[in-house]
C-alpha cells in the first residue's frame, strides 16, 4: 500500500478548461455532498432558518489520481469550524492506493439581517422607519450582522454610516437614559431599610453604568448606578 503525497495534498485549483473528467466530477460530488450535510446540520443546531448554495472552487483537470471507490472516500471539515464562508473540506482515499486532498469551496449563507434605509449620523437614535430586513450572504459578514429590530431598540450609532448598511453591534451603543442635569430619584436600600432621595445627575449614563448623582437636600455628591429613566441606587 502507498500513501501519495506532494500535489496530492495541497489546495488544487483551476489551471485549465474543464473536461469530462470523473476524478473531477467525484470530488466536486463529495465535496458538495458533505458541505450540503454540514450546513443543514449547522442550520439546525443554531435554529435559524436560510437558504444556501455551495460552490466548489474549480479544480486542475490535470490532476491525476485513481478515482477512489465510494466506501472508502470520506470527507471533514479542515477549516473554519462552521461551514460558512471560504472552507476547506479534506477528502481521503482509504483504499488500495491511499491519497489526500484540499478542496476549497465557498458557502453562501442567506439570511434576512438589518439594514438601514438611509445614510445616519454619528450618535443617532435608531427608529424604526430607519430599518428594513433585506436578505444577505451571512457567509461574508461574519459575527457583524443582526435579525431582530428588537436588537436596536433604544440604541444609538457610534459612527455615521450610509444607506444599504448591514448594521453590526459593534455599530450600537445604548442611548442614554439619564441625561447631566436631569432630576432623579436616589435610592439605597438593604435588608432592613430603604430610603428614597431626591438628586440631580452630575452626568450623563447608560443603564447599568456608574454616574455622579448630588442629593438635592444635602448637597452630598455621590457616585449611583443608573437603573432607568430618573431612577439611580447607591450602596448602602
Amino acid at each position: 500500500m502507498r500513501f501519495l503525497t506532494g500535489c496530492a495534498a495541497l489546495p488544487i485549483f483551476f489551471c485549465a478548461g474543464l473536461s469530462a473528467n470523473p476524478l473531477i466530477d467525484q470530488l466536486i460530488g463529495a465535496t458538495t455532498t458533505f458541505l450540503e450535510q454540514e450546513v443543514e446540520a449547522h442550520l439546525d443546531r443554531s435554529a435559524r432558518e436560510a437558504r444556501y448554495d455551495v460552490q466548489v472552487n474549480r479544480l486542475d483537470p490535470r490532476l491525476r489520481l485513481p478515482l477512489c471507490p465510494e466506501n472508502a472516500l470520506s470527507a471533514s471539515l479542515e477549516s473554519p469550524a462552521e461551514p460558512v464562508g471560504r472552507v476547506t473540506v479534506r477528502l481521503s482515499c482509504e483504499s488500495e492506493v491511499r491519497w489526500r486532498l484540499f478542496v476549497p469551496a465557498q458557502v453562501s449563507l442567506f439570511q434576512d439581517v438589518l439594514v438601514v434605509t438611509r445614510p445616519l449620523g454619528r450618535h443617532s437614535l435608531i427608529k424604526p422607519t430607519d430599518l428594513a430586513m433585506l436578505e444577505r450572504d451571512v457567509g461574508l459578514l461574519g459575527n457583524a450582522y443582526l435579525t431582530d429590530p428588537q436588537q436596536v431598540a433604544g440604541m444609538r450609532l457610534r459612527r455615521q454610516i450610509n444607506a444599504d448598511t448591514v448594521l453590526s453591534p459593534q455599530m450600537l451603543e445604548q442611548d442614554e437614559v439619564i441625561k447631566r442635569g436631569d432630576k432623579v430619584v436616589i435610592s439605597a436600600a438593604n435588608t432592613q431599610v430603604s430610603v428614597r432621595m431626591s438628586g440631580e445627575a452630575m452626568e450623563s449614563g447608560n443603564t447599568g453604568s456608574q454616574i455622579n448623582v448630588r442629593n438635592i437636600r444635602s448637597g452630598r455628591v455621590v457616585q449611583a448606578r443608573v437603573m432607568g429613566p430618573g431612577q439611580v441606587e447607591v450602596a448602602m
